[in-house]
């Protein structure tokens, strides 16, 4: 997977508290979808992008010119809630956003993210507002998100705090979803069947 080491792009605010992986992309619409991570996009946050006739919605945030090209989210409490679906991460990555910041996350949404290379930045729930008020002033403003500091440098360029944790900050710097992880220690896991193998051959 692509490593996340630091990002400044056009960055979109999402308002709604408790935003489940149903509005992420609706279950009924998984069974279109086979091999991630492509051919997700048209999906994203259908049911809010599109009316019933499949027409934009212009009201909805990424519909709009100046956000369109967004690849930061800016949130608020608990993204990602709900049932637990790999193709809500799939989704979003498809559009393009790589980050997205908010207050708290869904537990399995989380860790999805962190295994496909999204990254999933904490910050206090008034950080997230003052970002998504900056945002709503200024569309398409950029903002600065750097993994290594920990850091979300905002529109006025005042620096602000996020948390991950230290594993899953190491992986997503280095591209190492749980296989690559286990096969950064291929050599030690050669070694030990070599020695195990040998001193009981009749389990090979």
């Amino acid at each position: 997977m692509q490593p996340f080491t630091s990002l400044t792009a056009i960055a979109a605010p999402i308002d709604l508290a408790n935003f489940d992986t149903d509005k992420i992309i609706p279950a009924r619409l998984l069974r279109k979808l086979r091999l991630p991570p492509h051919g997700y996009e048209p999906y994203l946050f259908y049911e809010m992008r599109y009316d019933a006739q499949g027409r934009e919605r212009p009201e909805f945030v990424l519909n709009q010119p100046q956000y369109r090209d967004a690849q930061i989210l800016v949130a608020d409490v608990n993204f990602g809630c709900g049932s637990s679906r790999e193709g809500a991460v799939y989704a979003l990555m498809d559009y393009g956003i790589r980050a997205v910041v908010a207050a708290s996350f869904g537990d399995i949404h989380y860790g999805n993210a962190i295994q496909n290379g999204l990254l999933p930045a904490i910050a206090s729930q008034a950080v997230c507002q003052r970002l998504r008020e900056q945002l709503h002033a200024q569309p398409g403003a950029r903002i600065t998100i750097d993994l290594p500091s920990q850091t979300i440098t905002d529109t006025q360029g005042v620096t602000h705090a996020f948390q991950i944790d230290d594993v899953y900050k190491e992986r997503l710097l280095k591209g190492l979803d749980e296989v690559g992880l286990v096969l950064e220690h291929l050599p030690e896991i050669e070694r030990f069947e070599e020695r195990h193998f040998g001193a009981h051959p009749w389990l090979a």
